[in-house]
């Protein structure tokens, strides 16, 4: 970059900072002697504005009676040199401050900046909500197991297209909390798969599964947020997730997890990288073997090209690489002029644990239907 732009904002400053003393240290002219003519015209123009019937008007005409008149800085005396300098010190400062750039969807989503802050207790979607009637898959789960559940009875009339639904919401609880700009989030994500067209067995809802979590998300300081080839680091956040699909024994499945994660930002692309720790259970476990399929960490490259957006999640453990799950989400505006509302949604996995129920039973499905709101 040039340095004759960079200067320009700095140069601003320091000249308006420098009119504003002037303007404030100026001292008034001495006031002309009174006239007799004065109190007569001031009590004039005091009635006029008195006999005004609309009150916007009668308090603008006082305004241009009684308003303190600007100081015209071309008139104004001129500053010394050292306290314009010391003057101007903090608004060279603000307009050198580095920050995210105003079109940042991390900042925004998280509120990661001042300006990005709205206020706490306010719900807000979190993960995407989609409905997709339409959702196929190479080998559907008739017969979950599990190592400490034994097998479920089998359903042979379980088809092999079904519908999938996720409402996933967040809402920040604490704001600043500990560390500048950080904030503590309390989410809540519901997915289910539904035997829609399953007429056979009543359309039952063949998996649910719910996950309430703790985030807290802490902002990078500026300073340390500038990486390589125009990468910025934007945040880190820890948090707590359980997840369970509420059944009974032998097809209940549930973990609990720690992680941490950070995210890195390049215009409309974003990566996410987060590691999960889940504790031990003892005897009490539904699925001792959950993470040897489903992995541990969690890599994520979200694009947003114009109004598409798109993003690959890859779920692996580092020790056992052929297990894990690749997931490709798309969505396009219904309404291409309604970028807000209704959008197409595809969705594409291939790997272990796509449902809870499914955690150890690997499967290649294809979702197509609506996400059904943001906010």
């Amino acid at each position: 970059m040039m340095p004759a732009p960079a200067a320009l904002p700095c140069l601003l400053a320091l000249c308006t900072v420098g009119i504003g003393l002037s303007a404030a240290q100026a001292q008034p002219p001495a006031p002309a002697p009174p006239s007799e003519t004065q109190p007569a015209r001031a009590d004039a123009d005091t009635q006029r504005c008195a006999t005004q019937a609309d009150p916007a008007l009668r308090l603008d005409c006082y305004d241009k009676l009684f308003g303190p008149r600007a100081v015209d800085p071309l008139t104004a005396p001129a500053t010394p040199p050292a306290e314009a300098t010391a003057a101007a010190a903090p608004s060279v400062a603000a307009a050198t401050e580095v920050s995210p750039p105003s079109d940042s969807p991390l900042s925004t989503f998280w509120e990661l900046r001042r300006s990005d802050k709205r206020k706490a207790f306010v719900v807000r979607t979190y993960q995407p909500n989609f409905l997709l009637p339409l959702h196929v898959t190479s080998d559907i789960n008739r017969q979950p197991v599990s190592p400490t559940r034994g097998a479920a009875p089998l359903r042979p009339n379980f088809k092999g297209v079904e519908a999938k639904m996720q409402v996933s919401l967040r809402v920040k609880v604490a704001e600043d909390l500990l560390l500048p700009r950080a904030d503590l989030w309390a989410t809540y994500t519901q997915r289910s798969m539904w035997q829609v067209w399953n007429q056979a067995d009543s359309a039952p809802f063949r998996s649910t599964d719910y996950q309430p979590e703790l985030k807290y998300v802490v902002p990078v300081p500026d300073g340390m947020s500038a990486l390589p080839w125009g990468w910025s680091w934007r945040m880190v956040d820890v948090g707590f997730a359980h997840q369970s699909n509420g059944q009974s024994v032998p097809l209940s499945r549930s973990w609990n997890r720690l992680y941490a994660g950070t995210a890195f930002e390049r215009g409309e692309l974003s990566l996410q990288v987060r590691v999960n720790r889940r504790p031990r259970e003892g005897s009490q476990d539904d699925n001792p073997d959950l993470t040897r399929y489903v992995g541990n960490t969690e890599l994520t490259a979200a694009w947003l090209p114009g109004r598409a957006t798109a993003a690959l999640t890859w779920r692996l453990h580092p020790k056992n690489l052929q297990n894990g799950s690749v997931q490709l989400d798309w969505t396009y505006p219904v309404d291409s002029s309604e970028p807000q509302g209704l959008r197409w949604y595809l969705q594409l996995f291939s790997g272990y644990g796509e449902s809870l129920l499914d955690y150890n039973h690997r499967q290649t499905s294809l979702g197509l239907g609506l996400s059904l709101f943001q906010f």
